[in-house]
């Protein structure tokens, strides 16, 4: 990390709880790599606390911008002068940059850092059948990345069927084509993805039933700690691959450098 002078441009990451964050290593990194006079820190910011937080931010002018996760992807949407069509469709965000006049402009990478992260691991979602877990601000991401990646049916379960619904009513304008199901069952799919908070404390309950998991199915997170979730754990000890949280962040950590403009004077 650079020292930390006047000049040094502040970056954020919003979450609750926080102690499992990665990202902040990961850009602290990068903007390192990059000759970037800059430093990212985690802000503790519960959910009533988001739009205080939010507006204070807007107004500090050495911050940049924030990388966003849970609870606040979908909740601070509202609190943003502007989105692209990307984060407006899947109605969630997961970078803030801030512009020199204050704006507060919204991306989501999500879904492209999830897709990146299967594929780096040799796992090409193109043709499978995927179950997803959770309809929330990162699965939604992930359910549009999975339709645009080419899986042959999508199958969400979320304990508010609404929820789910309203991500079918938006997924099928843009993929027409793909089947898509509401179900409790993961078995029969190539492919299950946790998209859900379970397993971020000790005393959560699995996101789905591992009855209907199996050999030959591969289980993914999007939880980076623990690293070996209850879920994998439960994937592993019926025979299933397993892949963890932490390529997720690691698949879009240059998509959200570039987008933060995490770049060196002249560059």
């Amino acid at each position: 990390m650079t020292e930390i002078t006047g000049r040094t441009r502040v970056f954020a990451i919003l979450a609750d709880p926080i102690a499992q964050v990665k990202a902040p290593q990961g850009l602290n990194r990068v903007m390192a790599e990059r000759g970037v006079d800059g430093v990212m820190v985690p802000l503790h910011v519960a959910a009533a606390d988001l739009a205080t937080v939010v507006a204070g931010l807007r107004a500090t002018r050495s911050f940049g911008g924030a990388i966003v996760t849970v609870p606040h992807k979908t909740a601070i949407v509202p609190l943003l002068d502007a989105v692209s069509d990307a984060a407006r469709l899947v109605g969630a965000v997961n970078a803030v940059r801030r512009e020199p006049d204050g704006r507060l402009v919204g991306e989501i990478l999500d879904g492209a850092g999830f897709v990146a992260g299967l594929r780096a691991a040799g796992h090409d979602p193109r043709g499978a059948s995927a179950y997803l877990a959770g309809a929330g601000g990162a699965a939604n991401a992930i359910a549009f990345a999975l339709a645009e990646a080419g899986v042959c049916r999508l199958t969400v379960h979320n304990r508010t069927p609404a929820r789910v619904e309203d991500l079918f009513s938006r997924l099928r304008r843009l993929h027409p084509g793909l089947p898509l199901a509401f179900g409790t069952d993961p078995a029969g799919h190539d492919l299950v993805v946790n998209a859900t908070s379970l397993g971020l404390r000790p005393d959560d309950p699995l996101p789905l039933d591992p009855a209907g998991l199996g050999t030959g199915q591969l289980v993914a997170e999007i939880i980076m700690q623990p690293a070996k979730t209850p879920l994998l754990a439960a994937a592993a000890a019926r025979g299933c691959r397993t892949h963890p949280g932490l390529p997720m962040l690691e698949g879009q950590l240059a998509l959200m450098a570039d987008f933060l403009e995490m770049r060196a004077p002249g560059r």
